[in-house]
């Protein structure tokens, strides 16, 4: 019995040692990637003005989960399914869900494939009833001549771990001062691909990607914002290469 108690004691306190090195855990938006820190550090968080919210997948892909449904049209559609593709030089709209614009990187990832056109991700006030807002998305892609609709989201996730410098005062040297931090970045996205006629869709999840950077004081906004950079960068690349992978005929 005093085993299993020692036992108990040292499981404890390592967990909580790991609560105690393991700080400032967030989430954000790859649409609102901005620095965010805790106000006590000295650094306000720094959002996007245009940033609303994200778009919900059941307007996104015209599923109303307030509405009953029959076993038989669930029968149908499984009936009815086909494959979605998308052949290369098609035409494509492209929407990130949380942007007026996507990210460059993405944009110009899929026009080594796609010609693609942009359309705002930025939630309506106020929602949409059923399926309205998934045939207004069609509606606008079809009208400008676009066969496939491609929505995504994605998340930066952090964790701030303090290193051993950070016991130690400050000691300046030539460039800036000890890194005292460490944060673990971690980015992980969903992306969704419509037919514009038909109204059908697919969905997956690119790789997870994950970077890990020491920072001292000054330099704690410009390491996080070229992890993001680092990530949204090979995240964008991988799920480019998915698309063309699973869609393109």
């Amino acid at each position: 019995m005093r085993t299993n108690t020692l036992s108990g004691i040292r499981a404890l306190g390592l967990l909580c040692i790991g609560v105690l090195l393991l700080a400032g855990c967030a989430t954000r938006s790859i649409s609102n990637s901005g620095y965010h820190a805790d106000p006590d550090r000295g650094y306000a968080q720094r959002n996007s003005p245009f940033y609303k919210g994200e778009l919900s997948e059941f307007d996104v892909l015209g599923i109303d989960p307030k509405i009953p449904i029959a076993e038989s049209e669930i029968q149908k559609s499984l009936a009815a399914r086909t494959r979605i593709s998308i052949g290369k030089g098609s035409p494509l709209m492209l929407v990130q869900s949380g942007a007026m614009i996507p990210d460059e990187d993405m944009v110009r990832g899929l026009e080594r494939y796609y010609t693609v056109s942009v359309f705002t991700g930025v939630p309506a006030g106020g929602g949409a009833p059923g399926d309205a807002y998934a045939k207004a998305l069609r509606l606008a892609a079809a009208t400008a001549g676009y066969d496939a609709l491609m929505v995504y989201w994605g998340l930066l996730e952090t964790g701030r771990e303090d290193l051993a410098t950070k016991i130690v005062s400050w000691i300046p040297f030539i460039g800036g001062a000890i890194p005292d931090e460490s944060q673990r970045m971690r980015i992980r996205m969903k992306v969704a691909i419509v037919d514009v006629k038909s109204g059908r869709w697919d969905m997956f999840l690119p790789p997870p990607f994950e970077d890990t950077d020491a920072s001292g004081r000054f330099t704690r906004i410009s390491s996080d914002q070229a992890q993001v950079a680092l990530l949204k960068a090979k995240a964008y690349n991988a799920a480019v290469d998915d698309v063309v992978r699973r869609f393109s005929r």
